[in-house]
């Protein structure tokens, strides 16, 4: 049988595939999070400012967001397998180029092209997990998510323990890893199923549909940007907040640590309770929760356990928000890139967004600043779950 006359009931990952899914997961949240650690050795080793240095990170998200778009617009057109194992080798090849580049262009570019294949990888299974699992989805988004939150972790504790220096030695390392991932990619089916066809089996009825398929989805992008937003700006401005307030260097950087760990582990804890509760019930309570605590951090005795709390809060929202999507616009073929698309950029943008804002503001505001994002967020949520209960179909 040709893998494009595969029957409907045949799993979209074997049980070996989602292992090796998780640990590509693994991979391309360590890739992300190498660059920031090794800045002060590529200072040394190219001779560059701050700025220039911070660029390599910078070349990572635009090619994922290329990657993103590419590999939608192969999706359904070539196999599962490929689209995969041309972004595993891609990741491979651009790590490998990056560890070895003579100068800092050439990094550069290979940055570029590592960022293509974690693109293609990020999209690729996160819209297969979305629409693979039945109304396990959701469940199974939050695991494979939070294994990108424990290689997050990993890289730079990885980076910390061998030294700045070595780090041509652990980006090759890395790129080596990725290659076995690719024997697993036969346990991957070649056609999944497109979101119309397992709405019905997912949810135990047809689509939720809305009023208009535009206005949901600028509203589902408006979401995902902002709480990226949220997201990459707690991460980079919590130890300057902190320590504003009276806490010293080092317990700012734990605390800071300590919010990348409990995004993790919320996505692990939210796994058995997205098999009770709807998405649209766990981003409501996400947002609202992560509004509370920002608001909470604006007491310095409060501040390091409320961003704590942040981070558990914020965790669901990524992951539990494609099924929704893919529910509420079963016709949209291209609404999960676009999403995933817009957090990169989301992310990309935070910093200077961010930054500018608190130059007028003062850094002391920061969590009021990002207590008024999450406020929006939590609007779009519930305007959201109003807008998809509407009897008629979506039309493009």
């Amino acid at each position: 049988m040709s893998s494009t006359q595969a029957p409907a009931h045949t799993p979209v990952f074997s049980p070996a595939a989602v292992v090796a899914s998780c640990v590509g997961f693994v991979l391309i949240g360590a890739l992300q999070a190498l660059y920031g650690p090794a800045i002060p050795a590529f200072r040394e080793e190219f001779g560059l400012s701050p700025s220039a240095a911070g660029l390599g990170l910078s070349a990572h998200f635009v090619g994922g967001v290329a990657g993103v778009l590419l590999f939608d617009r192969l999706f359904g057109r070539i196999g599962n397998r490929r689209i995969l194992g041309a972004s595993y080798l891609l990741m491979a090849v651009g790590a490998a180029g990056f560890a070895s580049a003579p100068d800092w262009p050439t990094a550069l570019a290979m940055a570029l092209l590592a960022g293509l294949g974690f693109g293609g990888i990020d999209y690729g299974l996160n819209q297969l997990f979305a629409v693979g699992f039945g109304h396990r989805s959701t469940a199974m988004l939050n695991i494979l998510n939070a294994h990108f939150g424990i290689g997050a972790i990993l890289g730079p504790a990885l980076i910390g323990a061998v030294g700045a220096g070595r780090y041509p030695a652990v980006f090759l390392g890395f790129a080596l890893a990725n290659l076995p991932l690719l024997l697993c990619l036969k346990g991957v089916r070649d056609r999944a199923p497109q979101p119309s066809e397992t709405a019905a089996e997912s949810y135990g009825g047809g689509p939720v549909l809305a009023r208009s398929l535009g206005s949901v989805l600028a509203v589902f992008v408006a979401l995902y940007v902002l709480h990226v937003g949220i997201e990459a700006g707690v991460g980079g401005w919590e130890p300057t907040h902190l320590e504003t307030v009276g806490y010293g260097a080092g317990v700012a950087a734990t605390a800071t640590s300590v919010y990348w760990l409990m995004m993790t582990v919320g996505r692990f804890l939210v796994a058995p309770i997205a098999l009770r509760f709807s998405a649209q019930a766990i981003i409501t309570v996400s947002c609202a929760g992560m509004t509370v605590c920002l608001l909470l951090a604006t007491v310095p005795g409060l501040a390091p356990y409320a961003y704590a709390g942040v981070g558990l809060f914020i965790a669901p929202i990524f992951p539990t928000g494609l099924p929704w999507l893919n529910r509420a616009a079963p016709r949209a073929r291209r609404a999960g890139a676009l999403v995933i698309a817009a957090s990169m950029a989301g992310g990309v943008a935070a910093g200077p967004a961010l930054g500018k804002a608190i130059e007028w503001s003062g850094v002391r505001a920061v969590p009021l600043l990002l207590g008024g994002v999450s406020a929006l967020c939590l609007a779009a949520t519930l305007w959201l779950i109003r807008s998809t209960r509407s009897p008629e179909p979506l039309s493009k």
